[in-house]
């Protein structure tokens, strides 16, 4: 087992590969009484053409099909999962992003039978086509559900503005139309092809002693045979910078119109150090562009143009990345026209300064250590930075070594007015009530 200490962080982090390929990552905290375990796989929704394992031609399966994976994977022919882990007092839990699917629980007793049950469930799969067809009418209510929430719709109406062919545009779960299509052998072939120990990351955090835990890991998984697995091929059409759909206009049950700008990243073909140093750069920009300290921030709401829903972001994976700027507002083309200005004079006259980058940078940090009091937080984040080849204990030294001109790199990779989207969600029309 591989030691490695954060001394800046005070953290010991222990990991070992496994014979199978499974890489196994344990971090002790003291003084917590709560384990956080997660067992995630590199597969997410926008997973949907590749070569199957065993085989030499590339498939393209229906869309929503790795969330509608995740939700079959807690059926068994003996029953339903969630029963195991409440019997034994632990609170699980799965999601489905883009780039990966998370099966998770969180326990304070019983660590070692909560993680056994995570363990074997993950990796003993059970679909039939009676069980596939009775799933797809619950999916199918869980996407009507988040068709009929704004805020979903507005995030997802600016991805799906921004890109020509990449499904990151595509809906996580899917569609009404493309789950109908899924079969057991779907489920079967993109199990087999992602759901490979050498394709997972299982990471523990909290109350946990590291050499006793891993050897119960070994132990559970050296009951178990995996074929050969080999690389993945992953295949995507080649995405314009370009945003696909400049504007758009949604009507819905809302008392307030809403604002989704969108920006796409050009540079995002990156992983490891070089994906983090311009993440971390994005994010810092948008702080003091956008931030609640910034010019723009308090002439917009001293005109009324945004509230306390106002939020901005910067979201980046391997092949796709893009800025959003959120708000509602009573005139979403006035708030459009003054990021737009905050974004063209940032490329005329660059103004930030050094002493801004120090201030924000701080404050960056401090918020970052406070997260790390929450093995939550922690535990749904280590992933994600692993499969990138990211470490997200380098986060502080990272933001204490960036530059203006990294700034100024960030922005040049979201300034591009072609690469810029609106949508906007409106009031719907009142229907004439005369006869």
């Amino acid at each position: 087992m591989n030691k490695i200490h954060f001394e800046n962080l005070q953290e010991t982090l222990y990991t070992e590969t496994l014979d199978n390929g499974l890489d196994v990552y344990i971090l002790p905290k003291k003084g917590f009484s709560k384990t956080f375990v997660t067992f995630t796989t590199k597969y997410g929704s926008i997973d949907r053409t590749f070569i199957p394992n065993g085989k030499t031609e590339e498939v393209t399966v229906p869309d929503g099909i790795a969330h509608f994976l995740e939700h079959k994977m807690f059926e068994k022919e003996e029953g339903d999962v969630f029963q195991k882990f409440s019997v034994l007092g632990g609170s699980a839990n799965a999601f489905t992003s883009f780039t990966r699917t998370a099966y998770l629980f969180s326990a304070t007793d019983k660590v070692y039978d909560n993680t056994e049950v995570l363990l074997d469930f993950v990796q003993e799969p059970y679909f039939t086509e009676e069980t596939v067809e009775k799933e797809k009418g619950i999916i199918n209510q869980e996407i009507t559900m988040y068709d009929d929430l704004p805020d979903w719709r507005l995030y997802f109406g600016a991805i799906e503005n921004l890109y020509h062919q990449h499904p990151v545009k595509i809906d996580i779960a899917g569609t009404i139309e493309s789950i109908d299509k899924i079969t057991a052998d779907h489920l079967y072939e993109c199990y087999e092809t992602f759901y490979h120990p050498s394709n997972m990351v299982l990471f523990i955090v909290g109350a946990v002693q590291p050499e006793e835990m891993l050897a119960f890991i070994k132990e559970n998984q050296a009951k178990k045979t995996f074929g050969e697995q080999a690389e993945i091929t992953r295949l995507f059409e080649e995405e314009p910078n370009t945003a696909a759909i400049p504007e758009r206009t949604l009507e819905m049950d809302v008392t307030k119109p809403k604002l989704s700008f969108g920006l796409k990243c050009t540079n995002v073909h990156l992983s490891g150090e070089a994906m983090l140093k311009q993440e971390l750069a994005a994010e810092l920009l948008l702080d003091v562009l956008f931030g609640r300290t910034s010019s723009f921030y308090k002439e917009a709401y001293e005109d009324g143009l945004i509230d306390e829903s106002y939020g901005y972001s910067f979201s980046q994976e391997y092949g796709f990345g893009f800025a959003m700027i959120v708000s509602d507002t009573e005139d979403p083309d006035a708030l459009a026209a003054k990021i737009r200005q905050t974004i063209e004079e940032t490329k005329t006259s660059w103004s930030i300064t050094g002493e801004e980058l120090e201030r924000i940078a701080k404050r960056k940090i401090g918020q970052f250590m406070r997260s790390l009091n929450s093995i939550e937080f922690i535990a749904n984040q280590f992933t994600r930075y692993q499969f990138n080849e990211m470490d997200l204990f380098n986060v502080v030294p990272m933001i204490e070594k960036l530059t203006i001109t990294d700034l100024q790199a960030a922005f040049a990779t979201i300034q591009d007015e072609a690469g810029q989207t609106t949508f906007k969600i409106l009031p719907k029309a009142k229907e004439d009530e005369t006869n």
